[in-house]
């Protein structure tokens, strides 16, 4: 299982920031011997779990997982049940929007809608942020106990604004807050100038619980607007929920579309 551990680890170094690693890098990255990398990637790449990088020593993520995540979005009718209404109302807001997941204390983007305003706002697919500073992520979290929220998240927090939850205490609030209404916004929060409301739904029968979000430049949409476009979403998500039988949504109020 060490090995295992270890390839994880590995993949986990992979982003839309670093695409491409050596054995050399992997080794100071992960504070592991080069030799033990060495074999490591080796075992990786006959597997095709990871990719030679045509003409140079380095690594890139294998084929395996292309042909794993076509799998997934094939088997999951969740996920295109969510795509086909998020698509919806970007078109009809012209705002941008996003179908994520939790990954640990990460939340991870599977699917991405480009607006269609001037003004865009684009986080690329695979982009790893810290689910409490997100609206998609705090939905996420919503669905965890406390005691589960903070088990994900042993150290402090470590805000990447002022307008983030500034600590453990903070972030449970907020979540509450979630649960009370359905829905959250993040304004100026993980990447600065970006704002979003997000919701989630949930699958029982496989456990598989999807937020989406629509996305935009912060100064562009006021407060009455955003309170307007998660009245869109939640019912987007009662639609979803009645479908799948999450009974998350049974005994929320509806928020009021202006």
């Amino acid at each position: 299982m060490a090995s295992l551990s270890n390839a994880v680890s590995v993949l986990r170094l992979f982003s839309p920031e670093r695409t491409e690693l050596s054995v050399t890098e992997v080794a100071r990255l992960l504070g592991m011997p080069k030799s033990s990398v060495s074999r490591l990637l080796r075992a990786m790449l006959a597997d095709n779990l990871l990719a030679n990088v045509e003409g140079t020593p380095r690594y890139r993520i294998g084929h395996l997982f292309f042909e794993v995540a076509r799998m997934y979005e094939r088997s999951t009718t969740l996920m295109d049940v969510t795509n086909t209404a998020l698509a919806a109302m970007c078109e009809q807001t012209r705002h941008g929007g996003y179908i994520s997941i939790l990954d640990g204390a990460d939340v991870l983007p599977l699917r991405v809608f480009f607006g269609t305003e001037t003004l865009r706002v684009v986080t690329p697919l695979g982009k790893r942020m810290s689910a409490f500073a997100t609206a998609t992520g705090r939905n996420l979290l919503a669905r965890l106990s406390d005691s589960a929220v903070r088990a994900l998240h042993p150290d402090p927090l470590v805000p990447p604004s002022a307008t983030a939850p500034q600590d453990m205490d903070d972030l449970l609030r907020r979540l509450e807050q979630v649960r009370r209404c359905g829905w959250c916004d993040a304004i100026d929060e993980g990447v600065s100038g970006v704002g979003s409301v997000a919701v989630a739904v949930s699958d029982p029968s496989n456990s598989e619980t999807l937020a989406f979000c629509l996305s935009f430049p912060a100064h562009l949409v006021s407060e009455l607007e955003r309170h307007r476009l998660a009245g869109m979403l939640t019912d987007a998500a009662r639609r979803i929920a009645t479908r799948f039988n999450d009974t998350f949504w049974t005994t929320l109020p509806r928020v009021a579309a202006a």
